[in-house]
């Protein structure tokens, strides 16, 4: 479940979003879109991190795996597909997609991280962000 607040001033689709933890952290609304995107997909056991206090560089990683490369490929398509469709911005760079383990979509305030399963297991790249509040994204 999100918590919507107001938009920040000078943060124009921000919005505050509650954590597992009971924290609050400003995400972009993109981000929570490209997590439900990938959840529409049937990424797994897709997650979004709050990194503004823990990383300072991006708001956001929304981490996502799928079972194979051919997953991988249509969650990134589905991913960009959505958020163009809800903020009409692609993603500045998307590195990865040759070999497809692992793809990463730099939105600026936001990452998306698609991963193969092995691939996510052997970076970890939640226990490496442990202390990131994990947001309820669901609803």
């Amino acid at each position: 479940m999100t918590v919507p607040a107001k938009a920040e001033p000078g943060r124009p689709g921000s919005l505050a979003t509650a954590s597992d933890r009971g924290e609050e952290s400003t995400v972009p609304t993109e981000a929570l879109v490209a997590a439900r995107a990938a959840d529409e997909k049937l990424g797994t056991d897709t997650v979004v991190l709050g990194m503004d206090e823990a990383l300072g560089v991006v708001d956001a990683f929304v981490i996502t795996s799928g079972r194979n490369t051919r997953q991988v490929q249509a969650l990134v398509e589905e991913i960009e597909k959505q958020v163009k469709a809800d903020g009409g911005r692609a993603p500045t760079s998307i590195e990865g997609l040759r070999d497809s383990s692992w793809v990463l979509m730099d939105y600026g305030d936001f990452l998306v991280h698609v991963f193969m399963e092995e691939t996510r297991s052997f970076y970890d790249l939640e226990h490496l962000w442990s202390a990131a509040p994990r947001l309820r994204w669901q609803a």
